[in-house]
């Protein structure tokens, strides 16, 4: 894609302030019609008017186009219309083919802004118009928005050669300017709306610490990180005709700009035109917002620099951009994490009189991008999530307005106070000053999701309604303190107006009073005391009103507290009965396994097989039949003996106790094996006794520890039952305290009835209660308590 007319890089076009987050779904409406930004004079004299957002779409780069980012995902219809198409992969396509959202979407914008447009197109159709409000006395605020690497870095200080919106926009102010440039340094912007007359210690010091920060720049070699500024010789091309005609309107009076320029960084501001930041000894110091009293919101001790030609305003915006905090991601080498805030204030000097003060707001907000694109962790997610926050709040802001607006009838809280940069911008989005928004998107296709929902934030805001009101200059004129902040005092008195601004109503009265005759002093008094009670009257009413509404709330909490925890209780009892069976369930398997693997391992190691045991049985039968055998033949032996001869008994006795010794000798060592296999056996006996005692004091243990469970578990039945009884004693009362109360109802409608004039009645407290106490249980009386009954294993 040809860049005709734009003279830049892409890579100075994409370099921009990122947020590496994970973007929250604001749920806005999409596909919203065109909203007309013509303003109209509303009650009042009031000037009213849409909320100017403007569309810049940022060109293609050679990288882009070689990873096929361009898949027509953005299409520009016309000049305020565009589309964008859902490309394959993106959420919103899988959304679409699910059948939960379209995958096109139409938006309108107040001017829309290609590719192709350049940088001076862009200012002569969007801020062109603001600058000239901030150089007549009006505040405006500026504000890019978008997600990261998408050129609102670029839009807002440019480049050297190409310049932003807010290099022009300081030329412009100098060459409005002109002559008539108030070169002392002793009207400075106090607070918001104020200016304060500095003495010449003050000024000494205003001009050392300007001197320091140009020393500073002029001693930088490195170039900084968005140069943004121009050089004093660059000019740009504004109709000079027109300047000139404004500068002689301006007639004899002298202007004085004064700069500050800082940035909110995880929830703190810092001043990015301290000169120690230069070398930086020490850390940072935070600065304070706070109120001036009047709903205006300032930074507290920020440094306003006074500048007097284009040169100086260069070199303080490098200075202020080399202290931005700024890191590298996965999507952009150079990415903000802060939003940075670049504020002028015009004083309008008459003489020594400060005529007017107007402010110019240019704020170049962080991107939003997805944490699992950028990689971010450790210090880069705790900025995202502090910028995700910020932009958050803005979101819900910019949706509340557009709510009080639609709904007339009910306004919503705006939750202003949730971030500084809200706080900050309060004043202008309440009517003290004309706000736009410029959106930049880029083309690409991993980045859909993303544009669209700036896409849809965008479109919330266009709707928004500024009423701003037409004040005359003689309300606009500042109020002049001195060098410690109190109002001057001119020819020995105090301004009426100064009197105002600065003194409380009760002081103002008091001053009234001591001059007023003792009769119309008593009847002030007694006026006042009338006011008084009426004004406690209300508060009391108030209050009350207040208690009753929070007592109600609270009760309502409380009983669907209550509910709750008896659903939890009742869950958590479920749950632990589940436990509690599981649990004894594992416990008898593991005794079971325990005691079998015991007993296995016992057997094993004296087991005696089956064939063996019946074998050596048998032996030793055998071996008892012998020894009856040889019992006997030895008495049979004996009686024949003495029934012989005595002739041949000598022969005979010889013979027999040869054979009786060697029968002994077999028979003795036949019963020492006997009595050795006897006493194995009867070992292993014992020790297959002593098994099964173990054995049977193991599973005593085990029934038990079992029974002791059993006994547990019977008590928390027991206990569920009470419970359940309980609950069921009260859903009773509860059914008949409705049906007293639907009893009164009826006799309440029945002398409602009979009465001519329905008079308004008014529910006390204890009806509230009773109407609090009610409604829970009958939602609730229905509902059937579950009992778990579980079978007892014994």
């Amino acid at each position: 894609m040809e860049l005709s007319g734009l003279e830049m890089s892409t890579a100075n076009f994409s370099n921009e302030d990122s947020v590496n987050m994970q973007y929250v779904d604001m749920d806005f409406t999409c596909n919203t019609p065109p909203v007309s930004t013509s303003s109209h004079q509303g009650p009042g004299g009031a000037e009213q008017q849409t909320m100017r957002v403007y569309l810049r779409v940022r060109p293609f780069s050679k990288e882009e186009l070689a990873d096929n980012e361009d898949q027509d995902c953005v299409v520009i219809e016309n000049s305020q219309m565009v589309t964008l198409n859902a490309p394959k992969g993106s959420v919103t396509m899988k959304s679409s083919e699910k059948g939960i959202c379209t995958s096109l979407h139409k938006f309108s914008f107040s001017q829309i802004f290609g590719p192709d447009k350049t940088q001076s197109e862009l200012f002569e159709d969007t801020v062109k118009s603001q600058m000239w409000d901030f150089l007549e006395g009006k505040n405006a605020l500026i504000f890019s928005y978008g997600v990261t690497n998408a050129g609102k870095t670029y839009t807002i200080q440019g480049t050297p050669k190409e310049p932003g919106i807010l290099p022009r926009v300081l030329d412009a102010t100098f060459h409005y300017i002109g002559s008539h440039v108030y070169e002392g340094m002793d009207l400075k912007p106090y607070h918001r709306n104020d200016a304060q007359h500095l003495d010449p210690d003050q000024v000494r010091q205003e001009r050392s610490a300007k001197a320091a920060i140009f020393g500073s720049v002029k001693e930088e070699c490195d170039p900084p990180r968005a140069s943004g500024g121009l050089e004093s010789s660059s000019s740009l091309f504004y109709d000079q005709s027109v300047l000139a005609g404004n500068q002689t309107e301006a007639g004899s009076s002298q202007f004085a700009l004064w700069v500050a320029f800082f940035e909110i960084y995880n929830e703190h501001v810092y001043d990015l035109l301290q000169p120690s930041l230069c070398s930086k000894p020490k850390k940072r110091a935070a600065l304070r917002v706070c109120d001036d009293g009047a709903g205006n919101a300032y930074v507290k001790d920020l440094r306003w620099t006074n500048i007097q030609t284009m040169g100086e305003a260069s070199k303080l915006l490098q200075f202020g951009n080399r202290n931005r905090s700024a890191a590298a991601t996965k999507m952009n080498q150079s990415s903000s994490r802060s939003h940075s805030i670049f504020t002028m204030k015009l004083l309008k000097i008459d003489g020594s009189t400060v005529k007017r003060i107007s402010e110019f707001s240019l704020c170049d907000l962080a991107g939003s991008e997805r944490c699992n694109k950028t990689k971010t962790f450790g210090e880069r997610l705790k900025e995202a999530a502090n910028i995700n926050n910020s932009l958050l709040t803005l979101g819900k802001c910019i949706s509340a307005l557009r709510n009080n607006q639609t709904d007339g009838m009910k306004s919503s809280y705006i939750p202003f106070r949730e971030s500084k940069l809200t706080k900050l911008f309060q004043a202008v989005f309440c009517g003290k000053g004309s706000a736009s928004m410029i959106v930049n998107i880029n083309q690409c296709a991993s980045t859909y999701d993303e544009t669209l929902h700036v896409m849809k934030f965008s479109a919330v805001a266009k709707q928004v309604v500024q009423v701003i009101p037409v004040q005359p200059v003689e309300a606009l004129a500042p109020c002049l303190v001195g060098h410690d902040g109190k109002p001057l005092v001119r020819n020995g008195r105090i301004d009426s107006q100064d009197l105002e601004g600065c003194l409380s109503e009760d002081e103002e009265d008091e001053a009234d009073m001591s001059l007023l005759p003792q009769n119309e002093l008593v009847n002030v008094i007694e006026s006042l005391r009338t006011k008084l009670l009426a004004e406690r009257r209300r508060r009391l009413v108030q209050e009350m009103e207040i208690r009753k509404e929070m007592g109600n709330a609270m009760f309502q909490q409380l009983m669907e507290g209550e509910e709750l925890r008896i659903r939890q209780v009742e869950e958590l009892k479920e749950s632990y009965q589940e436990k509690l069976e599981n649990t004894f369930e594992m416990y008898k398997d593991a005794f079971k396994e325990h005691a079998y693997q015991s007993a296995m391992n016992n057997l094993e190691d004296d087991y005696v097989p089956l064939d063996e045991f019946l074998a050596e049985q048998e032996r030793v039968e055998a071996l008892n039949r012998k020894v009856s055998e040889l019992e006997t033949l030895m008495s049979s032996v004996d009686g024949g003996v003495c029934a012989r001869p005595t002739v041949d008994r000598s022969c005979q006795t010889r013979a027999t106790e040869g054979w009786h010794d060697e029968q002994c000798k077999q028979l003795y060592k036949e019963k020492c094996a006997l009595e050795r296999i006897c006493e194995d056996k009867q070992q292993l006996i014992s020790s297959l006794e002593t098994r099964l005692m173990e054995v049977s004091k193991t599973l005593e243990k085990i029934r038990d520890g079992f029974l002791e469970k059993s006994a547990d578990l019977e008590l928390l039945q027991r206990q569920g039952d009470n419970q359940t009884k309980s609950m069921d004693d009260l859903i009773r009362r509860s059914v008949e305290k409705d049906g007293e109360i639907d009893s009164l109802k009826a006799e309440v409608a029945k002398l409602s009835q009979k009465s001519p004039v329905k008079p308004k009645t008014k529910r006390g407290l204890l009806a509230n209660l009773r109407e609090a106490v009610t409604s829970p249980r009958k939602s609730s009386a229905g509902r059937t308590l579950r009992k778990t009954v579980r079978p007892v294993h014994h």
